[in-house]
């Protein structure tokens, strides 16, 4: 069974843990629903601030809702629209200080000030997209962004 632990330290140091649990949660799951389902869950509860955690996938022309944890989301987004789109689109992790006055942004929860959206990659090909939203504005920082690409490599790295 697995178990999970507070965090602690400075941002750096709870992200080295996060990454160490994921990995034990992970591992030996190949199941991408699965994983993105614990992983959604891990991440929700394990750092503050966030209103939503999930994943979306490519189905070969749009992205479409996965596991999340969550206010109910938006089921399908085009490459061309939102900070889900643009990172899909650019393959590029796209953090967003405050997404109203992101072009393009789709408010599927109105509460949603920020976002962090991390591109799903195994090699050239899209997987989809890792995305967490906040309702405080500019919550994720560069740390944030280094651990929760580290996180979405791991999740790569199970299915393959």
């Amino acid at each position: 069974m697995f178990k999970t632990s507070a965090l602690s330290g400075d941002k750096p140091e709870q992200y080295a843990q996060l990454l160490a649990q994921a990995r034990g949660l992970l591992d030996g799951e190949r199941d991408r629903i699965a994983n993105a389902a614990n992983l959604s869950a891990l991440v929700s509860h394990a750092l503050p601030e966030l209103n939503w955690v999930g994943f979306y996938f490519y189905d070969g022309e749009e992205l479409v809702v996965g596991p999340f944890q969550g206010l109910p989301a938006c089921v399908r987004i085009p490459l061309d629209k939102g900070v889900c789109g643009a990172a899909a689109s650019t393959r590029q992790t796209q953090r967003v200080a405050d997404v109203h006055a992101f072009p393009g942004h789709i408010a599927c929860d109105a509460a949603s000030r920020s976002e962090v959206v991390v591109p799903l990659l195994h090699g050239d090909a899209l997987i989809g997209v890792f995305d967490l939203d906040s309702p405080v504005p500019d919550r994720f920082d560069a740390d944030d962004q280094a651990g929760l690409e580290a996180l979405a490599r791991v999740y790569v790295e199970a299915l393959a």
